[in-house]
């Protein structure tokens, strides 16, 4: 008997409260993709071996998870590919849930997303993995109130027709473990008001627009989040709204050609730029590729994906 898990990357837009010291902490809006991905196979053995990509850390969250089930039994654990990491595409939480899921599959266990995260110390800040990983679409989130996880409070399916383009720097990581804590700590509270505001324009404009496929409100209201995260991380991103040099040239370009909807997702490197159509997004991708001949960038095309993780049990 195995289990094979499919899961993809998630764009995460920002917080409401980046802050996270407000009554209602953090509250994440963000978007599940259709690519990047991580794919697993898992099985029992009689020797445990975990091969592919990612490796240590995908035989920690599975030592981890087992423990915490009280079941000591080797495993084999191969992953055929997984999202980059430190890219802020959401690589660490959705490598932990599929593993998580795996197991719980091969050992008839009923065990949800969130406690999975919660066994496996993921998604303290942010629900946006785990709601794309269960569910899909664009995903708002309440943030960690009471201690607990944070927990879906809006899901609306993510227009069909409509592109992202992912723009990747693999000569740049993004902040994560030590670093982002320290990060956060060192920044100073988020107004009120602007929490209220972001609030306004992500439940009574961005969701509806996305029903309704009204492109440029969803952009408009993308692209202001992101002005106001920008801002607020500079100073953890060496001065500026972007953690890439390289990604920043090409998001300012694409701006000044009055693409609206773009940004970083999470702590970056990766950008990115939505388009109304295929087709649309394919000229996008084109014009970027000439623009950024000769630099480390690489480009693809996504789709959102209102689907949750993919798990098939065989045998």
């Amino acid at each position: 008997m195995s289990v094979s898990v499919s899961t993809t990357a998630r764009l995460h837009f920002g917080f409401l409260d980046p802050g996270g010291r407000s009554a209602q902490p953090f509250g994440s809006f963000g978007l599940s993709l259709d690519r990047p991905a991580t794919r697993l196979t898992l099985q029992r053995a009689d020797v445990f071996a975990v091969s592919g990509p990612e490796a240590e850390r995908a035989e920690r969250y599975l030592k981890t998870i087992a423990a915490s089930c009280g079941i000591d039994h080797p495993y084999r654990l191969h992953m055929d590919e997984v999202i980059p990491p430190h890219s802020g595409l959401g690589s660490g939480t959705q490598l932990a849930l599929a593993v998580g899921a795996a197991f719980a599959a091969l050992e008839r266990l009923n065990i949800t997303p969130l406690e999975i995260a919660g066994r496996l110390a993921r998604g303290a800040r942010s629900g946006i993995g785990m709601a794309t990983f269960e569910v899909g679409g664009a995903v708002l989130d309440g943030g960690p109130v009471g201690g607990g996880l944070p927990e879906l409070v809006a899901r609306v399916a993510f227009p069909t027709d409509w592109r992202a383009l992912l723009i990747f720097d693999p000569s740049t990581k993004g902040l994560d473990g030590a670093s982002e804590i320290a990060a956060f700590d060192a920044l100073p509270d988020f107004p009120a008001a602007e929490t209220a505001a972001l609030q306004e324009g992500i439940v009574q404009r961005a969701l509806p627009a996305l029903t309704r496929q009204d492109f440029a409100t969803f952009c408009a209201e993308v692209g202001n989040l992101q002005d106001k995260m920008g801002a607020y991380f500079a100073p953890t991103q060496g001065g500026g709204p972007y953690t890439s040099p390289h990604v920043t040239g090409i998001l300012d370009w694409l701006r000044h050609e009055g693409i609206a909807g773009l940004g970083q997702s999470s702590w970056g490197p990766t950008g990115f730029a939505f388009s109304e159509s295929e087709d649309a997004g394919q000229e996008l991708l084109s014009a970027v590729r000439d623009r950024a001949s000769g630099s480390p960038l690489r480009f693809e095309l996504a789709q959102g994906r209102n689907e949750g993780a993919e798990i098939e049990v065989q045998g």
